[in-house]
């Protein structure tokens, strides 16, 4: 691959660790989101789970009970809640904490709900303590209190809401208020995929993005997604970018190793920002213990792209782990250095 066509590729954001996404991306994810529990790959406890809880619901006539939902970004908090709504054939009102702003503007969301439909509100945990205050009636009772005049004069009303369901998303559910996730009736937690159902996830999207691929280079793919479908299918349409610039007609294992080693991805999915990471606990450091401002600072990052983007793997894949005193290398970070490996109790 020449430098100019890397670059092309690489225009726009860092691969894996960004998640911000361009709308054309947006656009694409949205297209290759299962729209059925049927098609929903993973997670199989929770779609068992789920089935039987809307079945039920379907057949009370009622809504669904509220539906809290956590786990890292991009396992599929969002297609789950779209599916929802299209199981219990219900509209579906998406919008996120920090969107909104003030009481008034959830009052006007939710006076426009139909009886039965999903309001989905994502990263929960950001919403204000005034609309978090205002969402406990509506959820528990179906009904808001609004204050009416000033002083003397000022008196309470309340308005009767159509039933609804609300899901909420969070990547940090450690952040909820305790009142606020009490009344949610169903809470499951999403985590990381296995290589064999990201692989399944590659194949259908292959298949819906028209692209020819078999299956030792979905699954080398689905090994360097970080256990995360939409990492998967971002890497996925850089592959493919390459076939297509390439007039390769079949992605193979030789194309995708290739074309993922020259993106920076190395075969365990990390990136320059996770070795970059690792690199400074282990030199800097000596290893740790370091906490997660003194990474932030050292590299010119926000602490909160460390903590809720770049950690999650990386304590899930043992290459960290955390303690009271902050981050540890583990002996499987010195050895994908190839560093050697001393015992951080030793150092203490």
């Amino acid at each position: 691959m020449s430098e100019e066509t890397r670059q092309a590729l690489l225009k726009g954001s860092r691969i894996i660790s960004d998640v911000k996404e361009s709308e054309e991306d947006l656009v694409l994810n949205i297209s290759l989101r299962p729209k059925k529990l049927l098609e929903f790959v993973g997670h199989k406890e929770i779609v068992d789970s789920l089935k039987i809880s809307i079945q039920a619901a379907k057949q009370r006539k009622e809504p669904l009970e509220h539906l809290l939902l956590s786990g890292p970004p991009g396992l599929g908090k969002t297609s789950l809640s779209h599916i929802v709504a299209h199981e219990m054939g219900s509209k579906i009102t998406a919008t996120s904490g920090p969107a909104i702003a003030r009481a008034g503007d959830l009052i006007g969301i939710l006076t426009n709900l139909e009886k039965g439909d999903i309001l989905f509100i994502d990263e929960i945990h950001r919403l204000s303590k005034v609309v978090e205050e205002f969402l406990y009636p509506a959820m528990e009772n179906f009904q808001i209190d609004f204050v009416i005049d000033k002083g003397q004069y000022a008196r309470t009303i309340k308005f009767n809401l159509k039933p609804f369901t609300l899901v909420g998303a969070t990547t940090r559910s450690g952040l909820l208020a305790s009142p606020l996730r009490s009344r949610f009736g169903i809470f499951y937690h999403l985590d990381f995929y296995n290589v064999e159902d990201l692989s399944k996830i590659i194949k259908h999207s292959a298949k819906s993005l028209n692209v020819g691929i078999d299956d030792a280079a979905s699954e080398e793919i689905a090994r360097r997604a970080r256990g995360t479908p939409r990492i998967a299918n971002r890497l996925l349409r850089r592959v493919r970018d390459y076939a297509q610039v390439a007039k390769i007609e079949k992605i193979n294992f030789e194309i995708a190793a290739k074309t993922l080693n020259e993106l920076g991805i190395d075969t365990a999915g990390l990136d320059d920002l996770d070795r970059k990471v690792l690199k400074l606990i282990l030199t800097t450091y000596s290893g740790g213990p370091v906490g997660a401002e003194s990474i932030a600072a050292s590299l010119n990052e926000e602490v909160d792209t460390i903590v809720d983007t770049v950690e999650p793997y990386l304590l899930k894949a043992g290459y960290l782990k955390r303690t009271s005193r902050g981050r540890l290398a583990t002996k499987l970070c010195y050895d994908h250095f190839g560093v050697k490996y001393e015992k951080q109790e030793e150092k203490f």
